[in-house]
């Protein structure tokens, strides 16, 4: 049982770095994507969507895979 709580807490510290390093980018600004609101499991498919709303790029990220959408500070 304790293991499989270290291994869980262990697979959440490594989500939780993903997303603060893809966020300290430099240059590059972040923000929650407005038009995808559902789960993000395809980096693709949320990067249009940003698109669609003027942004350059998006990914999905965070705990709750939310669609982040990029473009330059």
């Amino acid at each position: 049982m304790k293991r499989n709580t270290g291994i869980l807490l262990l697979f959440l510290l490594v989500l939780a770095a993903d997303v603060a390093v893809k966020r300290a980018e430099a240059n590059i600004c972040w923000s929650k994507s407005r038009t995808y609101t559902s789960p993000c499991y395809s980096d693709e498919i949320c990067a249009n969507y940003c698109k669609a709303d003027g942004f350059d790029g998006g990914d999905c990220g965070g705990f709750r895979r939310i669609c982040f959408c990029s473009k330059p500070c």
